[in-house]
């Protein structure tokens, strides 16, 4: 949630309020900052701004993310590499560690 409400004198910048990424509150203009520090690549971005990283893994943002890398490249989106997918993680209880029991384990 932004602090600051924007001035009616004032212009504000689009990008610092369209989210990209929901789930971290990663906004374009952060993205596009980052792409202008050199991280041009998705993986590269996830890891610094942690857009993707969230509940929704990447489903609402990654298009958009990918989008905004090949505009800044003057590539087309096929040619962006996308970030990896990963399965999500399933909490285990200590005692199946600690036990031996693999049931808790799989």
């Amino acid at each position: 949630m932004r602090d600051k409400k924007p001035n009616k004198e004032e212009k504000t910048d689009v990008s610092e309020l369209t989210l990209i990424c929901r789930c971290e509150d990663v906004t374009l203009k952060e993205i596009r900052d980052l792409i202008a520090e050199g991280y041009t690549t998705a993986e590269e971005i996830k890891r610094i701004a942690r857009c993707g990283m969230g509940p929704c893994q990447g489903r609402t943002c990654r298009e958009l993310l990918l989008a905004e890398i090949a505009k800044a490249l003057g590539e087309k989106v096929d040619n962006v590499a996308p970030t990896r997918y990963r399965p999500p993680t399933k909490p285990i209880h200590l005692g199946g560690i600690v036990e031996g029991d693999t049931d808790d384990l799989c």
